[in-house]
């Protein structure tokens, strides 16, 4: 026998105390055995083993997530192709959460899902990089997860339900300026004063300048993807599409952007760099300074064809100091090489004398400008 009489008290003694029984006592009487301690001492060792098991499969966090438990979401304040943006607060911060349901309806395939989740990467790999006044602050992302909540039906408040755990968020600070093409719509008929445009131009023309110093273009510069804080300030936002610039002009091609802020050379199919951006920017000026959509009357396989074939450009006011037009011209020049870039722009406007004035004046105001007609374009 392994274990003499003498030894059995001593062996009785460890088992009340750890609820366990340990190398050296092999033989003890079954009757004394604590089943329940032992139960909960497996359970706990399991559970710990697990644990680490599953950090080992999971591997390393990246630096971009999120702690989920910091993370309210609140309710929708806009809604997209491939998702939903949130408002919410993380960690006390108000924010933005922007969640991406990839391939929950059923319609979606696994290349597509592959796709997405690939460009959901990408996104938050140039963002969270990014630091800059005029660059929405990135705070963190979630590769999905079965512990994101959200509220039912869309509602302040109510039951919450688990979002599928294919979906994806990405959080930002929230900015309760609204875009910028919301405000210019709410100045349409009044106009914006001159300083405003170049402030706000500004604005936009320094976030791009620093994207491209650190080698990334955005590709999809419109209005609708400027947001504005309450003081007016703007921020660039939404990477969605925003890429590093390849080394060789031939691997970035592809028509990726809006129409109606598309260079030619995109819409034609043809290598691009930054200066497609620039291009964007072009038409973005003219958006601010006439509070007004470029080609209104137009259709999107006119505006396409024009634009790479007619060089159709948006048409400047009469009333547009010359200076701010001529910066327009060089921006959304047919030839890439000849736009100027971003840093030069900065320049450029900040050159610019605002002290006199020469704002859009309002439709019906003394003495008028009379250069929009219904007519416009082939």
């Amino acid at each position: 026998m392994a274990s003499s009489t003498s030894e059995m008290p001593e062996a009785k003694e460890k088992l009340k105390r750890s609820g366990s029984l340990g190398s050296n006592d092999a033989y003890v009487r079954a009757d004394k055995i604590d089943l329940t301690s032992l139960d909960i001492q497996l359970e706990k060792q399991l559970t710990k083993t697990w644990g680490k098991a599953n950090l080992k499969s999971q591997g390393p966090k990246e630096d971009w997530e999120i702690d989920l438990a910091k993370l309210e979401i609140r309710y929708v304040i806009a809604q997209g192709t491939y998702g939903t943006v949130y408002r919410g607060t993380y960690d006390g911060q108000d924010v933005a959460v922007k969640l991406l349901d990839w391939g929950e309806d059923g319609f979606a395939t696994e290349a597509e899902t592959a796709s997405l989740r690939t460009s959901f990467k990408q996104e938050v790999a140039v963002w969270h990089k990014l630091s800059h006044p005029n660059v929405t602050k990135f705070i963190g992302a979630s590769m999905g997860t079965t512990d994101l909540k959200i509220p039912a039906n869309n509602s302040n408040g109510g039951a919450r339900t688990n979002l599928p755990a294919r979906a994806c968020c990405v959080v930002v600070e929230y900015l309760a300026g609204g875009t910028l093409k919301q405000y210019l719509i709410k100045n349409t008929r009044r106009k914006l004063a001159y300083k405003v445009v170049v402030q706000l131009a500004l604005d936009l023309a320094r976030g791009l300048s620093y994207l491209h110093s650190r080698k990334i273009v955005h590709r999809d510069v419109k209005t609708e993807n400027m947001l504005l804080t309450p003081q007016r300030n703007l921020k660039i936002a939404d990477f969605g599409v925003a890429r590093v610039e390849a080394q060789n002009p031939k691997d970035m091609t592809g028509a990726t952007g809006t129409l109606g802020y598309m260079a030619p050379e995109v819409l034609d199919g043809k290598p691009y760099n930054r200066k497609c951006d620039v291009y964007s920017f072009g038409i973005c000026l003219w958006e601010i300074y006439c509070c007004d959509m470029p080609y209104p009357d137009l259709s999107f396989a006119d505006v396409s064809s024009a634009v790479v074939h007619q060089n159709l450009r948006p048409d400047i006011p009469r009333c547009c100091p010359s200076a701010f037009a001529n910066v327009m011209r060089k921006c959304w020049d047919a030839n890439p090489d000849k736009r100027p870039d971003m840093d030069e722009v900065v320049q450029l406007l900040e050159a610019l004398d605002t002290s006199k004035g020469g704002g859009m004046i309002p439709d019906g105001q003394s003495p008028g400008c009379l250069c929009f007609t219904k007519a416009r374009g082939p």
